[in-house]
């Protein structure tokens, strides 16, 4: 199964629907795929598109996915990672009104580039991205909260 997120912004995201759609109908993508879309949404017959869902449920669908496709979110990105998913990120971007600005581009790349995610920039190339994440292994995320807080907290109690 592949679960596709789009966060809760209240900015759409349809063409990556789209792009998924496109790549089912061409028979790249024969998994069920299950869509969490907020605002965005789609008129296909090939994905189960619902706005949100509880916690608890988006939780096991994120435990039970054989994939993830994600918007350049951290939290979403994060959340997959946690759980040792192959995540595909697409940037929301400015351009196209997805988001305000482009700074999930920086995002999908930092993450692509460190060997965590396969970022796909151009939906154009979707097909790629999904060819890519076939052998990819994505190395194990290792969370630096602690850390921060470490330097926060040491900032702090200098003052």
């Amino acid at each position: 199964m592949i679960l596709v997120t789009l966060g809760t912004q209240d900015r759409k995201f349809n063409r990556l629907l789209e792009a998924i759609d496109r790549e089912i109908e061409k028979g790249n993508i024969k998994d069920e795929v299950i869509v969490q879309g907020g605002c965005s949404h789609i008129k296909t017959d090939n994905m189960k598109i619902y706005t949100s869902f509880p916690v608890d449920e988006f939780k096991e669908l994120v435990n039970k996915c054989d994939l993830l496709i994600t918007h350049g979110g951290v939290g979403s990105i994060v959340t997959g990672l946690k759980l040792n998913k192959k995540i595909i990120a697409v940037p929301r971007l400015k351009k196209f009104n997805d988001n305000t600005n482009d700074h999930q581009v920086q995002i999908v790349e930092n993450f692509d580039k460190a060997g965590y995610i396969v970022g796909v920039m151009d939906l154009d190339k979707l097909d790629e991205g999904l060819e890519r994440i076939k052998k990819f292994k994505p190395k194990k995320f290792k969370s630096n909260t602690e850390n921060m807080i470490k330097l926060i907290d040491k900032y702090i109690s200098e003052f």
